[in-house]
């Protein structure tokens, strides 16, 4: 063990460690062995246990920890510094891999010494115990905040999907927009030198008219649509006019009668321009349709995301309106659902009252748990979000068909790290954050599972509106 006087004398000027006792940092150096430390030597190793404390005093090191994107660094210290396990540390196995990325010196003490310094050194130990707690808070508003990404980073590919469809749209229905406006100008001219009379107009209204109530004609399954073209385009052929404008016609709600009333009326080239007119009229009128229902989509979907992250989060407790918390969490998991052919199921309490508590970290409750729940059901599976009032709070269960999780593991779900998930896919941190901020929310978190059906139940308390608290 060492034993010098050098060692006291750094112990007294280390940051942390120089306001305890000198006896104490005496018992510290005879029952402390001093390292040095290369760069790129690891320190420790994930799921190894952590077998003692180690007292920096020089160089820098980083643990780091791999999600499935490789080593991402978590957390660093620098100089004087204090890690490993410390005195009543509950933390047996290391969460990731630390590495010198500085040559320095520690002084390591053996887990075993601990005891025997919590009764000798009583100075020392509050200090280290004040050390633990500030390590925690630290290394929890990391996890938390990298969780999140984490999760922001699952929905990133499934939001870009239901973004890219109505863009798509958008982009498909401009384009041909200017080719239907330059068939409508040219069918224009040609109507206008046709000097057709006002009752020939009339019919030609009438046309029109029909082609603009497509909204009545319901859905045509792709049969019946096919059929109904081939029907209008023999018409047209019949009466030796141009079949281009069969499609666009068929997508409308005109009737072969209206066609035969206006062809009665109306005939040769100028019958010709009247139906290429309606039609593309209509196809201009569908298509603004289309783009506006696209740019609506798009609109609701940013309009989630933003209340799913929540970006001009308070920093006090606020009324939550669960309502929109949950339908924007399901906006923003709706592709991953869909990939899976996944039905989800949304029941909310008529007239719900809000809930008091920080919306972001609800909404991030809520994609974990629907998230989690969305894994551990099959292909065409069933998951349900259920919201109503129990026992004078408000009651939020997230449940699904799944295969359950087993009883021998269903106690250590909310602890740190533990996960069901292969390697490289889950950090085992998500269900333990969700209840860090379940209660930080003033909520709780209960679990009841068997095979077939898993369901999370989270109770909030409801707003009274007597004001709200800072956040801890």
């Amino acid at each position: 063990m060492t034993n010098s006087s050098d060692i006291v004398d750094r112990l007294a000027q280390h940051k942390i460690l120089g306001a305890a006792p000198r006896e104490d940092l005496v018992w510290l150096a005879e029952h402390g062995t001093l390292r040095r430390f290369q760069e790129g030597e690891q320190l420790s190793t994930k799921g190894a246990p952590v077998l003692g404390m180690f007292v920096m005093f020089s160089g820098r090191f980083a643990l780091f920890v791999d999600r499935g994107a490789g080593p991402q660094k978590l957390l660093e210290w620098g100089g004087e510094e204090v890690t490993g396990a410390l005195p009543y540390s509950r933390v047996a196995g290391a969460p990731g891999n630390s590495f010198c990325l500085e040559p320095g010196e520690m002084l390591f003490v053996p887990r075993e010494c601990f005891d025997e310094m919590t009764r000798r050194c009583p100075g020392l130990t509050a200090i280290l115990v004040h050390r633990m707690v500030d390590r925690a808070r630290e290394f929890t508003s990391n996890e938390l905040q990298n969780e999140k990404m984490i999760s922001l980073g699952r929905l990133s590919a499934g939001l870009a999907h239901e973004l890219n469809n109505p863009a798509a749209a958008i982009e498909r229905s401009a384009s041909l927009f200017g080719r239907r406006l330059d068939e409508i100008e040219r069918a224009t001219r040609e109507l206008c030198a046709s000097n057709l009379t006002q009752a020939q107009f009339d019919a030609v209204d009438g046309v029109r008219n029909a082609c603009a109530a497509a909204s009545e004609a319901g859905v045509r399954s792709p049969i019946q649509q096919a059929q109904r073209e081939e029907a209008i385009a023999d018409w047209l052929d019949d009466r030796g006019l141009d079949a281009a404008s069969a499609e666009a016609l068929s997508e409308t709600a005109v009737t072969l009668e209206a066609l035969d009333r206006l062809a009665g009326a109306v005939q040769g080239p100028a019958l010709d321009a009247a139906l290429r007119w309606a039609a593309a009229g209509c196809s201009v009128r569908r298509l603004a349709s289309e783009i506006q229902d696209a740019a609506t989509r798009i609109a609701g979907l940013v309009l989630a995301v933003k209340g799913f992250t929540h970006m001009d989060q308070a920093t006090i407790a606020e009324p939550v309106d669960l309502a929109q918390s949950l339908s924007n969490t399901v906006a923003v998991l709706k592709a991953k659902a869909r990939s899976k052919a996944v039905a989800v199921g949304v029941e909310l309490e008529p007239d719900l009252p809000r809930v008091r508590g920080f919306v972001g970290e609800l909404n991030q409750i809520w994609g974990n748990l629907i998230d989690n729940a969305l894994d551990a059901v099959s292909e065409k599976g069933r998951v349900d979000v259920i919201a109503g009032r129990h026992n004078g709070r408000i009651c939020v269960r997230i449940a699904d068909n799944g295969s359950g999780i087993p009883a021998e593991i269903r106690e250590k779900i909310f602890e740190p790290f533990f996960t069901t998930k292969p390697a490289g896919l889950g950090t085992g941190l998500g269900l333990d954050i969700v209840r860090r901020l379940v209660q930080h929310n003033d909520g709780t978190i209960e679990v009841d599972s068997a095979p077939g059906r898993t369901e999370f139940r989270v109770s909030l308390p409801i707003d009274d509106g007597t004001g709200s608290q800072a956040r801890a």
